[in-house]
């Protein structure tokens, strides 16, 4: 499985690519951050993120693009710029039509480093030693986005099989409801 992670934010915009699949050793294949200068025009940003993370899909051509979960701040706007971010790289992932999955930095956390209140370093110090990197990637952006990508490679097994789970639970009450009501309508 080869996954994009994107760390929004309008200033710098962490991605990274992980390759690989739960259980093995993975494979960095690129990190960096998408930056804008913070006293352009917003919609010269948003338009320069798109590029970069345009840029990014082309050259690496993911299956799942992981993007981290907007959360409240509070500081209203950086979460603002953050869930702009957010939403370019969904819809450069949606225009191709791959898959984007969401995780909340505390899932990303708990995936990479197994606390869920890990700081920056703490996750930084475990993807440099989960890719066999021999430094740790800078800025933090970077690292935060080759953490979601990992995070993604190690849950979304177990994600398929509850989707799985609840969409054959779902089709058997279905198909329980229309039996009662089809057998109820004929003795009536």
């Amino acid at each position: 499985m080869r996954v994009l992670g994107v760390d929004p934010g309008l200033t710098r915009c962490g991605v990274g690519v992980v390759e690989g699949v739960a259980g093995r050793p993975l494979t960095m294949l690129g990190v960096g951050v998408v930056r804008t200068p913070a006293d352009a025009e917003l919609g010269d940003r948003l338009v320069a993120i798109e590029r970069g993370i345009e840029a990014w899909l082309d050259e690496h051509r993911p299956e799942f693009v992981a993007v981290e979960r907007v959360f409240s701040q509070h500081n209203v706007r950086t979460v603002m710029g953050t869930a702009q971010a957010s939403a370019v790289a969904m819809l450069c992932a949606a225009r191709r039509g791959i898959p984007v999955a969401l995780h909340t930095p505390s899932e990303v956390k708990a995936a990479v480093t197994g606390s869920g209140r890990a700081d920056k370093a703490q996750v930084g110090a475990m993807v440099t030693r989960l890719l066999r990197l021999s430094a740790p990637p800078k800025p933090a952006d970077a690292a935060d986005a080759l953490a979601l990508a990992i995070c993604h490679i190690w849950r979304a097994p177990a994600q398929n099989r509850l989707q799985q789970a609840v969409a054959q639970h779902t089709a058997h009450t279905t198909r329980t409801t229309h039996t009662a009501h089809a057998t109820k309508g004929r003795t009536a």
